[in-house]
Formats: structure tokens, sequence, C-alpha cells
């Protein structure tokens, strides 16, 4: 077993290094990161791809790729200066970019056109977002996360105002003012009208360990919180999982399991905190019931433990395996390595392509199809780039 981990932080580290080689190497456009490929074909998307083409920039990219890039600028400031320093000057003209962009607005958009004003889908094109000043969406939060970590890196006597944007986008989940669905209008009657979901709770989660990293614990009290809510509320006892919204039965298990790796990056630093034992009996009955086909479907039945999307993302496995390898390091359960390689396995045997330095997008269990789970773009070393750096940092430890 411990052979077989080992070897796995030998292989996270190199399809992380392929992974930022391919994103690094690609020209920016216009300061911004490059990920416009079909992840089958792996042919750049042109300006006859509508809104999957250079026109058009998706603001939930380029904050994940912005904390991406610091954060494997930092982790191979010793073991690799050279690509060090690559990194680290695409990722300062990335903060560059974003946060004029947030100074601007004051907020962060799921899409914009090339004037660089935000818009959403309309018929055959786009039409202008409203820009509803009390509504943060999962791009404020993404890119809250990046401009955070890329100021403690590049201008750290200036991270105060982009601390208080993240606080904003936690404080708006907690009363309300937080809009999931961003194609639409943003506005307080949209995003009052939604479920309730716990994945905005999740994703700020992350922001967790991002603040352990840059030494900014003091400003994680809202974790504890969201753990306890999402444990409270959305826990099934019967089933084991966690319920997309309270009481329904539809369960989006990537989720799930993502929720417990960020639960278990913000209670390493208390590693006898109780909640622990629960989100590792979460983490291994998701995976047991979630891991069919090539990967885990995009939602099941929490009654029936079956599919109910034919859509087996990429993400779910990167995801999986941050969870487990820090889950054992944190309790040393040897049935969540069993678990961890399996989703090991999916990985590396299903999406991931090495010649490419990138995952398929999507699969059906037929095969690879060019499906978008979120946005056209490919991962920016977010999902699967931070998720195997996790791991790789939990086997080192």
């Amino acid at each position: 077993m411990n052979h077989w981990i080992e070897n796995a932080a030998v292989r996270y580290e190199t399809c992380n290094k392929e992974a930022i080689r391919w994103l690094i190497n690609r020209p920016s456009l216009n300061g911004f990161l490059d990920t416009k490929v079909n992840s089958i074909t792996g042919i750049d998307y042109d300006m006859s791809s509508g809104l999957r083409g250079p026109n058009f920039t998706y603001g939930w990219i380029q904050g994940r790729g912005l904390e991406a890039l610091v954060t494997f600028a930092e982790f191979y400031h010793e073991l690799d200066p050279p690509l060090s320093k690559r990194i680290s000057e695409r990722a300062e003209r990335l903060f560059q970019r974003l946060r004029q962009l947030y100074m601007r607005d004051e907020h962060s958009y799921f899409l914009y056109d090339e004037e660089l004003k935000p818009v959403v889908p309309w018929n055959d094109g786009v039409k202008s977002q409203t820009t509803a000043l009390p509504i943060f969406t999962y791009s404020d939060a993404f890119i809250a996360k990046g401009l955070v970590a890329a100021a403690c890196r590049f201008d750290c006597e200036n991270v105060g105002p982009f601390l208080e944007y993240l606080h904003n986008v936690i404080a708006a989940i907690q009363d309300g003012r937080f809009q999931m669905e961003e194609k639409r209008a943003l506005s307080l009657e949209n995003a009052r009208a939604e479920p309730d979901d716990f994945g905005p709770r999740m994703i700020l989660l992350g922001a967790a360990g991002l603040l352990h990293r840059c030494n900014l614990s003091s400003e994680t009290n809202f974790a504890d919180q969201f753990i306890d809510d999402v444990l409270e509320r959305y826990y099934d006892a019967s089933s084991g999982l966690l319920l997309n919204i309270p009481k329904q039965d539809t369960c989006n298990v990537g989720h799930g399991i993502e929720f417990c790796g960020f639960a278990f990056e913000h209670l390493e630093k208390h590693p006898n905190d109780p909640r622990i034992e629960l989100l590792a009996e979460i983490l291994q009955t998701s995976l047991k019931t979630g891991l069919q086909g090539p990967g885990i479907a995009l939602s099941l039945s929490s009654k029936t433990g079956q599919p109910t999307s034919p859509y087996y993302p990429w993400w779910q496995m990167p995801e999986a395996i941050r969870a487990t390898a820090i889950g054992f390091k944190l309790i040393g359960d040897e049935s969540l390595v069993t678990l961890w390689q399996k989703a090991d396995a999916a990985f590396f045997c299903n999406y991931w392509q090495s010649e490419k330095g990138f995952a398929y997008q999507t699969r059906t269990k037929e095969g690879p199809i060019d499906y978008v789970p979120a946005t056209p773009d490919l991962d920016p070393g977010y999902h699967t780039g931070l998720s195997l750096l996790a791991a790789i940092r939990a086997i080192q430890d």
C-alpha cells in the first residue's frame, strides 16, 4: 500500500507538470488564459465557434486559473525555480486583468463579450447581463478566491479589499443574495426563487484551505458554520449521502465528495475534530455508491443509488483523489485507500490524456462525448491540478 501511495505522488506530479506546462505554453488572450480547446479532438475553438470561441471570456475559468497558477508558482518556487518564474509571470498578468475588471464593476461575471461587457446567452447570441450589486454568484466566488491568492503573492500589503470581497460573497450565501444560475438575469427575485442547494457553501468552503495556506487562518470562521450547516441540513442518514436539496432525492455525489475534501483541508488544523469521522463516512458512502461506469455520474437517486444522468464529468475523479488522500492522512482508515485507488484508476484510465495535457471533459458509458458540464473552456489546473497537488501534500506530510 505504501509503495502504491508513493508511486501515486510521482504520477500526480507528472500529471500536474503536463497540465501546467500546457496551460502556460499557450499564448494569452489579451492577458487572459486560453483553454478554448475541444477536449476530444484537441483542436482550438475559433471565431466560428460561437460562445466557445475567443470572442468570449468566462469569469469562472479565469478565477479558477488564477488560484491554480498562484498555488503552483508557490509550490515550484524551490523545486523548479524556472518553471515557478514562468507560472508567476502568467499569474501576475492575469491578476492585473481580473483586478481591473473587479474594480470596474465591483463584481465578476460568468461571461464577457469581446468588449469585456457582462453578457448572457440569448437565442443565437448574447444580451447584456444585469449588474445587480447586491447579488453575488459563483463567478464572484471563484474570482474572489483567485484575487486573494494572487494578492497574497504579488501585493501582500493590499489584500484587504479582496478579503472583503470574499467575505461579501460568503455573507450573500448566508442571507439569500447568492444566485447560482448565471445564464439568466441577476436579481434578488431570481436568487431567492432558486432551490436551496448546498453548492455555494461547498465552493466557498474551499476558500478556507486557501486562506490557511496564505497564513490567514483568522479569516476562516465561516468554514465551521458552513460545515455544520451542510451536515445538519443536507446529510441523509438513510442513504449516507449529502442531498442537493434537503428532503429531495437528487444527489450530486461529486459535490458531496468535493465538500468532504474541502472540509478535510480546513480541519487538518484540528485533526481531533469529531466531525471528521462523519465526513469520512459520507465520503466512503459517496464513492461506494457513485463509482459506477467510467467514473461518477453527474447525478443519481439517493433512494436507489442509480444514475439519473448519462454524463460522467472528469472533475469528480481528482476531487475524490484529494478527499481520500487527506481523509486517509487524518484517520488512517485503509478502506479509504481502496477507494482512492479506484478513483485514481478511473481518472487515469478513462479521462486523462497525457499526450495532450488535459482530460476529456465528459464521458458516457460508451466513451468521451462533447458535452459541456459548466464552461466550454477546459480546466486551467483547478479541479485536476489543485486536487492532485493537495493529494501530493497529504502524502508528503
